[in-house]
């Protein structure tokens, strides 16, 4: 039985009186998640920003790209 399914079970055994405190950890968890992928794309841009690679600012055009993955556009 999959966690996902262990989980279910657990669920459908709770009382009602009880489902608005799992909701309530449950979207936590959610934010959390949320929070986490802030913070991932934050130290990206900061990698970005600090990086001084000379080359750092260069682009190639749509069609370079497309060319350079095989792909034709």
């Amino acid at each position: 039985m999959s966690e996902r399914e262990q989980a279910k079970q657990i669920i459908d055994q709770l009382p009602d009186y009880k489902m608005g405190n799992l909701l309530l950890f449950l979207r936590g968890m959610l934010f959390d998640d949320e929070i986490e992928d802030d913070l991932f794309c934050e130290q990206l841009a900061m990698r970005y920003l600090l990086d001084t690679s000379p080359d750092k600012h260069d682009t190639i055009t749509l069609e370079e790209l497309a060319h350079m993955e095989g792909i034709d556009l």
